[in-house]
């Protein structure tokens, strides 16, 4: 009788061992199950990707998504690299990446595709042979036309100027650069470009003191184009200094709640972008539908984002217009 005791008190511990091992792994598959989504910017800690990660971590929110917003400290592309080989090692579902440096990001995007990795780009273009799909935030030649437009606004379409841009590899803002200058040769003839784009890393203090710079060896310089969200406010920031703001016209491409103090006193004349917070929030959203095998539609309209328009390709997606900051509209936004 002891015996047949044992031996069911035995069986009993046995039932539930196992029950305990197939609830474990229960959870563990209910966890595997849940979608990663990483979104890496240039850098982090700058305004423009402080807002774009507040949308992309709502769309976490409401599409019942992990989102991971993640990037180096500086526009560092060898830095983006070792982050993303991490991440692949950790078996993410989907990588959206801004690239520092497109050509440098190739190998280890190639990889993670390799790995059954969804691959995106966002802000800025990557290499579009290692994408599954690119979420641009506009149209690269309508906005560097527009830019140029708007300086030719300020500064009239004669006269010598200056661009200060972030970094030199990045390619969303050279196309920028590149379809502005295309333009204005054929636009704008009497516009004279005085030296190189003059990179500045990112960084509004570096936009600051090349401006200085430039304001001294170019005393006839009547405009400066920024491009990349710190180099407005840089060129702005010494145009105030040197008190010549009714000479120098500054337009670029900032944020509204930053550019405010500079456009009330017109050392920046105009600033335009779009909300980067939607940005953010569409990434993740199409990077969702992408894992889900829905592919994105030309005239989708996006929660909290609006329409969208895909290009023919399939795989390239337009958020929308820009929208031009100005004294008179700035406070009315909240990034």
């Amino acid at each position: 009788m002891k015996k047949l005791v044992l031996k069911a008190t035995i069986l009993t511990m046995a039932l539930l061992m196992v029950g305990s091992v197939v609830f474990a792994q229960g959870q563990t598959a209910a966890q595997d199950d849940e979608i990663t989504i990483v979104v890496m910017p240039k850098l982090v800690g700058i305004p423009y990707f402080n807002a774009s990660e507040v949308g992309a971590k709502q769309a976490g929110e409401d599409l019942g998504v992990n989102v991971i917003y993640t990037g180096p400290s500086t526009a560092d592309a060898a830095q983006q690299v070792r982050m993303i080989e991490d991440l692949i090692a950790k078996g993410v579902d989907a990588i959206a990446v801004a690239p520092n440096d497109p050509a440098a990001l190739t190998p280890v995007l190639r990889k993670a595709k390799q790995a059954g990795i969804l691959v995106l780009d966002w802000d800025t273009p990557a290499d579009q042979s290692v994408v599954d799909l690119s979420v641009h935030q506009i149209d690269d030649k309508e906005y560097g036309q527009h830019i140029w437009d708007l300086l030719v606004e300020e500064m009239g379409d004669t006269g010598d100027y200056a661009v200060v841009t972030g970094g030199l590899s990045a390619a969303n803002l050279n196309g920028w650069i590149d379809h502005g200058l295309a333009y204005a040769k054929t636009q704008y003839p009497k516009l004279n470009l005085v030296t190189d784009r003059v990179p500045t890393d990112e960084k509004q203090q570096i936009a600051y003191q090349k401006t200085l710079d430039l304001l001294k060896a170019y005393p006839s310089l009547k405009g400066v184009v920024g491009v990349s969200t710190p180099a407005p406010l840089g060129a702005a920031q010494a145009v105030q200094e040197k008190g010549v703001a009714q000479k120098v016209a500054v337009v670029g491409t900032a944020l509204p709640t930053d550019s405010k103090p500079y456009l009330e006193d017109g050392s920046l004349r105009v600033a335009t972008l779009w909300d980067p917070s939607k940005l953010g929030y569409l990434t993740v959203f199409l990077a969702k539908e992408m894992l889900e095998g829905k592919k994105p539609v030309d005239g989708q309209d996006v929660p909290n984002v609006g329409k969208i328009t895909v290009w023919e390709d399939g795989k390239t997606v337009i958020m929308g217009p820009p929208t031009d900051f100005t004294k008179d509209n700035a406070g009315q936004f909240s990034f």
